[in-house]
Parts: structure tokens; C-alpha cells; sequence
């Protein structure tokens, strides 16, 4: 209720177009029965608790290719009853097309961690499906003939097995084509990282002369044990720190010490002065995956709308249809009442026999239209119930069930907003509008990190290293003397060599730039050009989409008008057509007119009636679309993308009794 008064706040009064009108004509309704308990659809993604998360896998939710319970609730003595709001209902329940984009919203979602953990984008989908044609989409069989000049011929269907009536066609709603945009500057690993190493080592070394070690074979036990810590931020800074200890045992005679433990602790800052500097270029990948996210949220809201439209233009379809085979079915028994009047006239002896032929062609006539015609409901029924369901035909009792459907189309009036009302209205409510928006920024973000690679590579380093050695005296040293006091750590163990660290015993300090200059830079310069050229393209493909919008605002008005304006003189054709039968009817039941009129007429009748359903089915469509070009079909039928998303809607169903 909210959303219908929010358009109407916002001057579109669609919803005075809208209603297919709940009828229940031989049906008894029971007490609405509680709304469907089906669990939530949207996939569940948990990640590992604790700090030892990091190293396990989390968990996706299995997929869940059940039917919510309405389908079965809304299945009684193996009739299927179908109002507009149920048949909504089930897509947004059961549709697969809609799960498909439920995954896309999550898989959008783990680029802003993989972001925030200095990792580069894995893009999102932006693909949408759309609601196969239908019988009575392009091509459509129902009679749109003028109801007036030559006879009608009855058709032969000859595209009965086209697969385009099923197929689904998909809509790309990205603007920045198929070639992404470089990655520039490398970004800084946010998620630190400690790093380890023990090695023990035996090692046997032939020596070529004595001086160095002493002896011929310098026999080495090494044990390693090093300690380290990585981290960047967002200014582009990266820190690491080591902690690396060695142990040494050998057999030289020159080592004043043995074993001996060296130990150093030091810490490396690297910060980038041009390339690579500023939050803006290191987080730029964070902005974009979170953009990407509200991308992803327009793209389900796009295809819900798709899904949604679809099911409305299905289901009216089958609407007409059912009623397009009543129309056939009186064709057939009007039919069969004038050619048993003219047997039984030609048992008389009043009426030739010529004519009870013609009449006899025209049942056959009519019931190949009849036959045509349920062919086409039934096929109908079968892409209905397959969109409306995640097991499509395959469930026994949904593939038996006939579709009843409870809804029929009244036609109203159309909007009295001007144009440039509604064509405000769209771009302020299309979801494809605001998403390729949203891309274009991104593009430019983007961009942001292709003009800094441009830049020379200019790094400031800092380096802090403090170092140690100690060990007790070499018991095989075969030099010069040296006095006891004179070596620090000298006779002393690995804790004294942590002890020299922590006082800084033997510090060293360096400060420095890292440079890189390229000659000509070519690759960086070719790379910004590229991506300025893909931004100003993006940019054309919003204003493209956005006259696309203007345009489909305009025509869909357009089209509401003709289309209400066919329906008018569709049904004032079919009453003057069934008054001119009535009185042709009375003057060959006088003897004034002949056989072959009155089959004529009759001709006139049917195909005005089956116009007069064309037209209909026609306004209806062009409404559909109206509410879609508005991006008002959410609105317009009370869909939640909450409850799209969840795939749980709360509306109750009216169940109609069974009867026997």
C-alpha cells in the first residue's frame, strides 16, 4: 500500500491502469490458508570462527532445488488456479533466474574482503535473463486481422515447434565493455603476514687453502631459526620486520668462537613518493568493490523487474489465450447449430444441398481453429508453469495440472502525466539506469590508478638493524692470541647475543631512495590513453541508455493509447458484427438472404471476437510494459526486494475449494 501511494505522491497514477481483476466465477474461495513456510532462498556464506579461520574453508549453502509450498497449495483436483498476485508469487519463490542473481549478489560481496585484504577485483555478473516469449509474444497467434472485407481462412500453424517461443534472451547491462581497465599500481598486502623459518643444516666443504679456515675440510651444524612480520597501509607504506638467529658449529682452527650465534633484529620501512603514494590510489580497489555491491543490488532489482514483467505478460497471455478458445469454441457451435438447421432443412426439401456442404466446411473450419487454439493454451500453460517453478515440468502433479487462471484483463484508462513526467520518473527509478552510473564512477576511479602508473617510481627507504655475536671460546683456535675481555659476548651463550640486541650493541641505520625512471614510459602512457578512451566510451553508453529511456517512456505511451483506442473499436466492431449475424440470422430464417451470407457473417462474428481478445491482450501488454519502462513494475504489484531477495513472500493465496 505504501509503494502505491508513494506513485501516486510522485504524480504517476498507474495504478489506475492496472488491475486484472480478481473474478472467481464458479469457483467458491476457502478461508486463505498461512503464507508458504519455504526457508530463505538467499544462500548462506559463513566464514571459519577464530583466529585459525583464516586457514579453513568456510561454507556456501547447498542449493535448494525444492518448490515453495504454494505451488502444491494452489493445485486442486488436478487443476492448477492462478490469479496474477500467486502466479508473482511463485517466480519470485521458485524462479531460477532470480537464484542465479541471488548468487551474484554474494559472490559481489566476498570482492570488498578480498579488497580490504589488498587483493585485486574479481569483477561481478551483469547479466540479466529474460521470461521466454511465449505463445503470445512476437508472432503471436491470436487474430489481429481487420474484422471486416474478405473471409477469414482458418491458418495452419507452421512454426509449432519454433524454439524461439521458449528460448530466453539475456540483457548485459554493462557500459564499459569487454576489456577492463588496467590494474596500475601494484596495491600494498593489508592483511600482515608473519613469516617463519627453521632449517638445520650438515654441511661438508672441500677447502682449496688453510688461511680461511684452518683446516681441509671445513665440516659446518647449522641451525636457523628466523621470525619476520609484512604489512602495507593505505598510504602505500609497507613494513617489515625480521628477527634472524643462526647457530654455528665447525671444525675450523681461525673461528675465535665455537659455536658461535649471530642475531639480528631489524626493520625495513618503504614508503612510495610518487607512484603507489596516497589513500586515494591504494584503496581505490575498496571503493570499487563496494560500488560493485550496489551494482549488484540494481542488477537483482533488474532482474526481478524482468521476472516479474515476464510472469505479467505470460500470464495475461494465457488470459487471452483461454479466452481466444472460448471464442473458437462458440465459433464451433454456432457452426454446428447453422449446419444441423440446414440438414435438417435439406430433409425438407426447402434448402439445397450445396448449402448444407458449405455449412459442413465451416464446423470443419472452426474446429481446426479450436484445435489450433488449445495446442497454443497448452503450450502456454507449459513455459508458464516452467517459470514458476525450479523443477519446471518434471513434478508429476505440477506437469498435469491445467492452469485455471482466476484473473481477467480489464482495460482503463491511460495516464493523464505528460511525458516529461514519466520520463523523469524512469530515470529516477531504472535500476539499469543507476547501475551503469555507478560503473562509469568506478571507471573513473580506476583511472585514478592508471594516471599515478604513469608516474616515476621514487621510494623512500628507512632501514634499522641492530646485530649480535657471542660464544664461548674455540678450543682448536690456533691464531693470535686475544684477550678475553677484548670481543663482546666472547665464552658467553645465545642469551647474551639477545642482550646485545636489546642494548644496541652493534646498531646499523640507513636511509635511502630506490628510483626507477623509464626511458620512454610507452606501456604506462598507452595504458592511460586505453582507459580514457574506455571512460569516455562508458560515458557515451549512459547518455545512449538514458535516450534509450526517453524513447521507450515515449513509444510505451504511445503504444497504451493505440492499443486502448484498438480495444474501443475492436469491441464496438464485435457488437456491430454479432448485431449484423442476429439480423442476417432472422432474414434467412425468413427466406430473405442466403446460406452463404449467413456463414459470412458468422466469419465476421468469430473474427471480430477474436480481434476484440487481441486487443485486449494487446492494451494489457502495452500497460506491462508502461510499468516497466517506468520502472514502476515492483511497485505497481507489491513486490518486496527483501522478499525477492529472501525468495519468502508473505502474500496469502485464496485457495478455491475442491469441487467434485
Amino acid at each position: 500500500m505504501k509503494s502505491h501511494i508513494a506513485v501516486c505522491v510522485r504524480g504517476i497514477a498507474l495504478s489506475a491502469l492496472t488491475t486484472l481483476c480478481l473474478t472467481t466465477a464458479g469457483l467458491q474461495a476457502q478461508t486463505p490458508p498461512p503464507a508458504p513456510t519455504t526457508a530463505p532462498r538467499t544462500p548462506s556464506v559463513t566464514y571459519a570462527p577464530g583466529r585459525l579461520g583464516a586457514y579453513r574453508p568456510g561454507n556456501v549453502s547447498p542449493s535448494d532445488f525444492s518448490d515453495s509450498t504454494r505451488m502444491q497449495d494452489l493445485i486442486k483436483a488436478g487443476q492448477l488456479y492462478l490469479s496474477l498476485n500467486d502466479a508473482i508469487a511463485l517466480a519470485l519463490e521458485n524462479n531460477l533466474d532470480l537464484e542465479l542473481q541471488r548468487y551474484g549478489v554474494r559472490m559481489t560481496e566476498t570482492d570488498i574482503l578480498r579488497t580490504e585484504g589488498g587483493g585485486l577485483l574479481r569483477g561481478i555478473p551483469l547479466t540479466v535473463n529474460e521470461a521466454p516469449a511465449g505463445v503470445g509474444g512476437p508472432g503471436s497467434t491470436l487474430n489481429n486481422s481487420a474484422a471486416s472485407g474478405t473471409i477469414p481462412q482458418t491458418a495452419v500453424p507452421q512454426n509449432v515447434t519454433d524454439t524461439a517461443l521458449i528460448q530466453q534472451a539475456q540483457n548485459n547491462l554493462s557500459v564499459t565493455g569487454n576489456f577492463p581497465l588496467t590494474n596500475g599500481p601494484a596495491i600494498p598486502l593489508f592483511d600482515p603476514a608473519v613469516i617463519g623459518q627453521l632449517l638445520a643444516q650438515h654441511a661438508s666443504t672441500p677447502q682449496s687453502n688453510l688461511v680461511v679456515t684452518g683446516t681441509p675440510s671445513l665440516i659446518s651444524n647449522l641451525f636457523t631459526a628466523n621470525a619476520g612480520y609484512l604489512q602495507g597501509f593505505s598510504s602505500g607504506t609497507q613494513v617489515s620486520a625480521s628477527f634472524q638467529n643462526l647457530r654455528t658449529d665447525n671444525n675450523s682452527t681461525r673461528n675465535l668462537l665455537n659455536p658461535f650465534y649471530t642475531s639480528s633484529l631489524g626493520v625495513t620501512v618503504t614508503q612510495p613518493l610518487m607512484r603507489g603514494f596516497g589513500k586515494e590510489v591504494n584503496r581505490r580497489f575498496i571503493r570499487i568493490a563496494r560500488n560493485s555491491t550496489r551494482i549488484s543490488e540494481f542488477v537483482f532489482k533488474q532482474q526481478v523487474i524482468s521476472t516479474v514483467s515476464g510472469v505479467v505478460r505470460l500470464y495475461t497471455d494465457l488470459v487471452s489465450l483461454n479466452e481466444d478458445l472460448r471464442v473458437k469454441r462458440q465459433t464451433l457451435a454456432t457452426a454446428q447449430r447453422l449446419a444441423e438447421d440446414n440438414a435438417s432443412k435439406v430433409e425438407q426439401g426447402t434448402l439445397a444441398p450445396i448449402e448444407l456442404t458449405r455449412a459442413q466446411a465451416q464446423v470443419a473450419a472452426a474446429r481446426q481453429d479450436l484445435i489450433n487454439s488449445e495446442g497454443f493454451l497448452r503450450q502456454q500453460e507449459l513455459i508458464l508453469k516452467n517459470t514458476l517453478s525450479r523443477n519446471g515440468n518434471s513434478q508429476p502433479s505440477v506437469h498435469a495440472a491445467r492452469v485455471v487462471p482466476t484473473d481477467t484483463i480489464t482495460v482503463e484508462a491511460p495516464p493523464v502525466e505528460t511525458a516529461e513526467e514519466m520520463i523523469k520518473l524512469a530515470l529516477e527509478s531504472r535500476p539499469e539506469y543507476q547501475a551503469a552510473k555507478l560503473q562509469v564512477s568506478n571507471s573513473e576511479i580506476s583511472l585514478k590508478g592508471s594516471r599515478n602508473g604513469l608516474l616515476p617510481q621514487i621510494d623512500l627507504v628507512g632501514i634499522a638493524t641492530n646485530n649480535a655475536l657471542t660464544g664461548p671460546a674455540n678450543p682448536a683456535y690456533t691464531g693470535a692470541p686475544v684477550a678475553p675481555g677484548s670481543l663482546p659476548g666472547y665464552g658467553e651463550g645465545y642469551g647474551a647475543a639477545l642482550g646485545q640486541i636489546v642494548r644496541r650493541d652493534n646498531p646499523v641505520y640507513a636511509v635511502g631512495l630506490n628510483i626507477t625512471l623509464p626511458i620512454h614510459n610507452r606501456i604506462a602512457q598507452a595504458d592511460l590513453v586505453r582507459d580514457e578512451l574506455q571512460v569516455r566510451q562508458s560515458q557515451v553508453r549512459v547518455r545512449q541508455i538514458e535516450n534509450q529511456i526517453r524513447l521507450e517512456v515515449e513509444g510505451a505511451l504511445i503504444a497504451l493509447e493505440r492499443t486502448q483506442a484498438a480495444y474501443q473499436a475492436a469491441s464496438e466492431t464485435r457488437k456491430l458484427q454479432e448485431q449484423s449475424l442476429e439480423i442476417e440470422q432472422e432474414r434467412f430464417s425468413a427466406g430473405l438472404s442466403t446460406n452463404f451470407l449467413v456463414i459470412q457473417y458468422e466469419n465476421y462474428v468469430a473474427q471480430a471476437r477474436s480481434s476484440e481478445v487481441a486487443a485486449r491482450g494487446a492494451w494489457a501488454k502495452a500497460k506491462n510494459q508502461m510499468e516497466r519502462v517506468l520502472g514502476q513494475t515492483l511497485a505497481n504489484h507489491n513486490v518486496s526486494i527483501d522478499e525477492a531477495m529472501k525468495g519468502q513472500v508473505s502474500r496469502q493465496s485464496v485457495v478455491p475449494a475442491t469441487s467434485n
